[in-house]
């Protein structure tokens, strides 16, 4: 009886996600004050995802579940309606999704590796004292961040602030750390995920790298102050880099091996086999060849996966929804476009806005990153290394703090993308699939 009772329930349900597409099809999917019922979703995910820092993964994956249904039952994806519809549309996107977990399951292993040199801890010794020592720290957090994950650059600029300054790190000087890992990655397509999405999805790395003109810029508008704030607060001294630590090479050679894997797997894939980069996640599976051949040199450290995979669920099914999105009801890609691109990701995470921009497409792809990518350290929680940062520093757990003391990271934002604007100016790319 109960079995027979789920039985008719099951049957019951399909009816209905088989039928109301079906409905749906013949008239105007539902509007909020004219805006599709799909943004006011994804906008909600979104909104839910910046109050509840706690809860972002049961937040993501519920808005996933929510825009879903939606689709299901009251409008249809691109690729058809109902659950056919569904299945299509996992089917199209499956590589994408497989290379971004792949990449960022590998990369946070070689974001340990590096921590594990020693190197982090060595650079501090050839650091000059004062202010020109403070602001070369954010350099070192710039560079780093151009072939580590930016929230990996972020933590380790983090963690030798602490170790230099004796734990007194002045909330300006913890949001110029932020603005200097996300600019560093802003214009390195394995420096931050949004640039590496940009790559798995087709987009020249050489366009990408444009950003560095505005994040060069914004570097210097944001951290020369920061340093003085910082060396006004606690000095750096020049004797703090008296005991020397060994680097363990070995582990940055294989940092050098795992990025090189990618790279070349990409080139190569794209010079001779492009057909392959649409079926099989070419560039996850060469990261994850590099860490297996590595393995036998130094193990990675396989415990931090299962944490890492929830961040890596989180990111996903923002992705997932975005892509399900009614990209042609958005603003058309242009610079004011992409300006406020940057102030949106100092509230909303900017992987989904990343996302809807691949799948709009028209845009200047360097300028775009570097508007999401530095645009989210203009407020604490507005990107993952500004949120690992105030976990480590829960004083710059303030909005109002973070904006009084870091006010030049709002400056530097915006001097970073005037520069841009007058020196290349806004030029959208040729599609890129």
């Amino acid at each position: 009886m109960i079995q027979s009772r789920w039985f008719r329930s099951g049957v019951g349900l399909a009816s209905v996600l088989v039928a109301m597409p079906a409905w749906a099809a013949g008239a105007e999917p539902p509007q909020i004050f004219g805006i599709p019922v799909d943004f006011v979703l994804f906008g909600l995910t979104l909104l839910g995802v910046a109050l509840f820092h706690d809860k972002t993964l049961q937040v993501a994956l519920a808005g996933l579940a929510a825009i879903t249904l939606y689709k299901l039952g009251f409008s249809e994806f691109k690729t058809g309606a109902g659950l056919t519809g569904l299945g299509l549309h996992l089917a199209h996107e499956w590589v994408t999704l497989a290379n971004l977990f792949c990449l960022l399951m590998g990369f946070a292993l070689l974001s340990r590796h590096f921590e594990r040199s020693n190197l982090p801890e060595a650079m501090p010794a050839y650091l000059p004292g004062g202010t020109a020592g403070c602001f070369s720290l954010l350099v070192a957090v710039f560079v780093l961040s151009s072939f580590l994950d930016n929230i990996a650059a972020a933590l380790i600029g983090g963690a030798m602030a602490r170790q230099i300054f004796k734990g007194q790190v002045h909330i300006g000087f913890l949001a110029a750390i932020v603005a200097a890992s996300n600019a560093g990655g802003s214009g390195s397509v394995v420096g931050d995920t949004t640039t590496t999405m940009m790559w798995i999805d087709g987009v020249n790395p050489a366009s990408v790298f444009d950003a560095y003109v505005a994040a060069t810029v914004a570097l210097v508008v944001c951290g020369v102050p920061a340093a003085m704030q910082q060396n006004a607060l606690q000095p750096m001294s020049a004797k703090h880099g008296e005991d020397r630590v060994a680097v363990e090479w070995a582990r940055v050679a294989i940092v050098l091996v795992i990025l090189v894997f990618a790279i070349v797997a990409n080139v190569v894939a794209n010079l001779h086999f492009k057909a392959l980069l649409d079926a099989l996640p070419v560039i996850g599976i060469a990261v994850w060849a590099a860490i297996l051949v590595t393995t036998p040199i130094r193990k990675p450290d396989w415990e931090i996966l299962p944490e890492t995979f929830k961040g890596t669920v989180f990111l996903l099914s923002l992705v997932t929804c975005a892509s399900m999105m009614p990209v042609e009801k958005l603003p058309v890609a242009s610079w004011e476009t992409s300006l406020g691109l940057g102030f949106v990701s100092a509230v909303f995470d900017n992987i989904p806005l990343t996302a809807l921009a691949l799948r709009q497409g028209g845009y200047d792809w360097g300028m775009l990153a570097y508007a999401v990518g530095f645009g989210g350290s203009m407020i604490w929680f507005g990107s993952s290394a500004g949120v690992a940062i105030s976990n480590m520093y829960p004083e710059a757990k303030s909005v109002g703090r973070w904006l009084h003391k870091g006010w030049h990271v709002t400056l530097a934002y915006v001097v970073g993308f005037a520069v841009m604007m007058l020196t290349l100016g806004f030029n959208p790319d040729a599609p890129h699939k």
